[in-house]
């Protein structure tokens, strides 16, 4: 991948093109960011999601694979914006699998 664009832009150009749904943490090794650059990638994601449907059209999205829970499998699917819990609400479990994004046509 090459260096030509802005920290969204390589977000957008990896999850188009990536074969599975990825996670920030995933996004931001991909980028070469520094660790504990997941919080700064939630909030890219927040204004993607955005401008990924304006930009196509509306023929293209940004869509979330929720946090799920490994413990008891609890699915987070209410989330006002993209991030990862920090326990679940069922089971007070700290294992929480990350929420994973892609972008795909609508």
């Amino acid at each position: 991948m090459g260096e030509e664009g802005t920290i969204r832009e390589k977000i957008v150009r990896l999850l188009m093109e990536t074969q599975r749904p990825l996670s920030a943490s995933e996004i931001a090794s991909m980028l070469g960011l520094p660790a504990g650059s997941e919080r700064e990638v939630y909030e890219h994601l927040s204004h993607i999601a955005k401008t990924v449907r304006r930009k196509s059209g509306g023929k293209l999205a940004l869509y979330m694979v929720p946090p799920q829970c490994k413990k008891c499998g609890y699915v987070f699917k209410d989330l006002d914006r993209p991030r990862k819990p920090s326990k679940c609400p069922r089971c007070n479990s700290q294992w929480i699998d990350p929420p994973k994004f892609y972008i795909a046509e609508t």
